[in-house]
């Protein structure tokens, strides 16, 4: 067999299998080149989602007739003036995304600069390219491509419905237009607008908060936090969604490096690690990062289309996502996101669904009875101890039960007025009610006081006064007492006793009387969940989690006033406090105006 060197409209189909995939990929490559040409305005016009038609135009530098000619060649570019791959400021940079575009469609190019009398166009068939003619066209460039993969007719098997291939392309633009607020971005497909984001004004941030609004929902805006840091040359800026704003999946997590958008596993990693205790594992976190760092510290050309990187210290990258999201996270105290739900479980709340007393046409309300500590003592026999007897912070006294009918404004959660069905808490705000979970608020309070006891070394034990003998699987015993000194330095002492068989002595001072076979019972499914393989150490925050669901306030407790304010204290004082430790929100805040507006008041 003769070794031979292919034609070169072969050489860019070739090419062009590496960079076009479908559609979507034809119109990231056409976008980039518009921003990279300095575009404020971009216009993308689709027909049979891309297959038939790509129309991309924007208002740029513009390129000369000579330019034209020298833009389909392979690796023609104007973006390395230094030929030093180690510092690319821009997002293309190879000079294929045109000549192997060319290849496989009916690519046109008209395009305009600032100084020329007129525009110039050329066309490119097959790879065949024609000669640069004059033309009539504003500042700017359109490029148009038609008849996608016409050359490589075997291509268009792999291509999905045209509405699929049309979403696929709006999630590049998103995508795009997330890096640049200041630059409008538009797409028309078989006639119909789909996606319009005007430029956004104001400083930075406001500009990046409106575009991202306008993207991932308006909720977005008040369920999010600002965050930036900075370390050793990494500058991390952003906007990342309160632990109870999350989805079903990772699809809305964005990373921006020098302002490209890029896939990377480091950084699903590292945003799992910085929520994983305020986050169920099968639940999603909403963020978009912005990571500037010297272009020398990245390797964009790792990829044939661009969209993955390696850092040259992928630790300091983890660590500066991992750390900034987790004091973000801190500095939001007790925020929670209102639920999507809300509204939809107000609306239940209907005139006509309300009984009427079948003697009379109206009928007296009468106050619930407050439990009394005998029956609250009874409700409390076999349950963890509050704790709460300093859970006021410092300079804020608890509010005697018959205290004024106002509520200090210092007070975000306000004042208990009572508690319904033995498991949620009323409170009053200067501005409306909040409903708290109470199982769920106290869990959190009692998760963030062992992590704060593990971190100085001052969990304490309480010895059981008759030892718990915990009956199991010979397994699960096992993988128990494998991890007993791991165990024993968050308080709980475990030793074997006898087949089948694990004693419990010692178990932390926090979790008071908790259910200590139930405990044990999931640390072994937990242990046989994550395999041998895993340390204790990197699923702490799982372990502590567990211990603390088990030892927090149940439903069905019943909570005395100055219980209930001090729950509702704490929570004000302790971070991540708006939300459980599976991502639950603990409390649902409803305004003054969405109340009257259940009664038509507003």
């Amino acid at each position: 067999m003769t070794i031979r060197l292919l034609p070169s409209n072969l050489v860019n189909q070739i090419a062009a299998g590496e960079v076009v995939e479908r559609p979507a990929s034809a119109v990231k490559e056409l976008v980039e080149n518009s921003l990279d040409a300095g575009a404020g305005r971009i216009d993308v016009a689709l027909a049979e989602g891309g297959q038939a038609l790509i129309s991309v135009t924007d208002d740029g530098a513009g390129m000369t007739a000579v330019e034209l000619d020298l833009a389909v060649e392979r690796h023609a570019t104007s973006k390395l003036p230094d030929d030093d791959l180690s510092h690319i400021q821009h997002l293309g940079f190879r000079g294929e995304a045109l000549p192997s575009i060319g290849s496989v469609s009916r690519l046109r190019l008209t395009s305009r600069t600032r100084d020329a009398e007129s525009a110039w166009t050329l066309l490119v068939e097959g790879g065949q390219k024609g000669a640069a003619e004059p033309a009539a066209h504003p500042l700017g460039t359109r490029i148009e491509v038609r008849d996608l993969f016409f050359a490589t007719p075997a291509r268009l098997k792999f291509l999905k419905h045209p509405r699929t291939e049309m979403i696929h392309v709006r999630e590049v633009l998103e995508r795009l237009a997330m890096a640049h607020p200041r630059v409008s971005f538009a797409l028309v497909a078989d006639g119909r607008q789909v996606l319009k984001l005007p430029a956004c004004g104001g400083d930075d941030e406001t500009a990046r908060l409106e575009r991202l609004i306008a993207i991932l929902g308006r909720e977005f805006g008040p369920a999010s936090l600002a965050m930036e840091a900075e370390r050793d040359g990494l500058c991390l800026s952003g906007r990342i969604g309160l632990p109870t704003f999350n989805k079903a999946t990772s699809a809305a997590q964005y990373l921006f490096v020098n302002g490209r958008p890029v896939r990377d596993r480091l950084f699903g990693g590292a945003v799992r690690a910085a929520y994983q205790d305020v986050l169920s594992h099968d639940r999603h976190a909403v963020v978009s990062l912005f990571l500037d760092l010297p272009p020398d510290a990245v390797d964009v050309n790792v990829h044939p289309a661009k969209a993955e990187v390696r850092f040259r210290d992928q630790g300091s990258v983890r660590g500066l996502i991992v750390g900034a999201i987790k004091h973000a996270l801190a500095g939001a105290g007790h925020r929670a996101a209102a639920p999507g739900g809300n509204m939809g479980a107000l609306g239940a709340f209907r005139p006509e669904s309300l009984p009427m007393h079948s003697g009379s046409s109206s009928y007296a309300w009468q106050p619930p009875s407050r439990p009394s500590q005998g029956n609250f003592g009874m409700g409390s026999a076999a349950q963890a101890p509050l704790g709460f007897s300093d859970a006021a912070p410092a300079g804020r006294p608890f509010i005697p039960e018959d205290g004024e009918p106002g509520v200090d404004p210092a007070y975000p959660l306000g004042l208990a007025r009572g508690q319904v069905h033995d498991t949620y808490v009323i409170a009053q705000t200067a501005d409306g009610l909040v409903i708290v979970d109470q199982h769920a608020a106290h869990e959190r309070l009692v998760y963030e006081r062992m992590k704060e006891a593990l971190a100085t070394g001052g969990i304490v034990r309480q010895g059981l006064l008759i030892p718990e003998v915990v009956e199991m699987e010979e397994t699960a015993c096992d993988r128990l007492l494998t991890k007993a000194p791991d165990l024993a330095a968050l308080g709980l002492v475990l030793e074997p006793f006898g087949p089948g068989a694990v004693v419990v002595r010692d178990v932390p001072a926090l979790l008071g009387d908790c259910d200590v076979q139930g405990l044990v019972r999931d640390l072994a499914d937990q242990l046989a969940e994550w395999g041998e393989a895993l340390a204790l150490e990197d699923r702490l925050a799982h372990v502590c989690g567990t211990l603390a669901c088990h030892s927090s306030v149940r439903a069905g407790r019943k909570l005395n006033m100055q219980e209930m304010n001090a729950l509702l204290r704490q929570m004000e004082a302790t971070p991540n406090s708006g939300q459980c430790n599976h991502g639950r929100p603990t409390y649902v805040e409803l305004k003054l105006t969405d109340i009257e507006k259940l009664f038509g008041r507003r």
